[in-house]
């Protein structure tokens, strides 16, 4: 399988880039401590430098593979490290990859995530041959339903995942984009 690995993504509000030492500080602050966005990610809550650092060198040590994929969400007015967006699952033999999201309360409503979200499935359909880009949301978490719309993602039956695990999707609503 073709893979770019986390490549530098310009949008007229964002960069997204891979994570570096220098994002510990904003991801405590903007997300990563943050219990409403996690919960809804689907994450623990990351309450001290100690355990944030960990996950933070994790990110960074995953670069190391082509096949990685996540990025940070840097505001460009302000500079700061307001969320993430990843491949959190990737098929290679049927060139599928779930893609998961997270900003920051403080920055969430102003659409970061839905640009965030578009310029990655540009991105990757343009320099890799993934014929298909899943996600899906808690039912209750419409404002995440609302990102995936926006990004042209439609409503589909299930994702891969629940396909693999052999269960169905109970209270998920599932998404995906095709380009092949």
């Amino acid at each position: 399988m073709q893979h770019s690995g986390t490549n530098t993504i310009n949008t007229p509000r964002l960069l997204l880039r891979r994570f570096e030492a220098g994002d510990l500080s904003d991801m405590l602050r903007n997300w990563a401590a943050d219990p409403a966005v996690q919960t809804e990610y689907g994450e623990p809550v990351y309450s001290t430098a100690a355990e944030a650092k960990e996950l933070l060198d994790k990110y960074i040590s995953g670069y190391d593979s082509k096949g990685f994929y996540r990025w940070a969400v840097i505001e460009k007015t302000s500079g700061q490290n307001i969320g993430q967006i990843a491949f959190c699952r990737v098929y290679e033999d049927i060139r599928t990859a779930e893609i998961e999201y997270c900003i920051g309360s403080a920055f969430q409503g102003h659409g970061y995530a839905g640009e965030a979200l578009s310029a990655v499935i540009s991105e990757i359909f343009g320099t890799t041959d993934f014929c298909r880009l899943e996600a899906y949301h808690r039912a209750e978490n419409q404002k995440s339903g609302r990102v995936l719309e926006k990004s042209e993602m439609k409503i589909t039956d299930n994702v891969e995942r629940f396909r693999q695990q052999g269960i169905s999707p109970e209270g998920e609503v599932c998404y995906c984009i095709e380009k092949c």
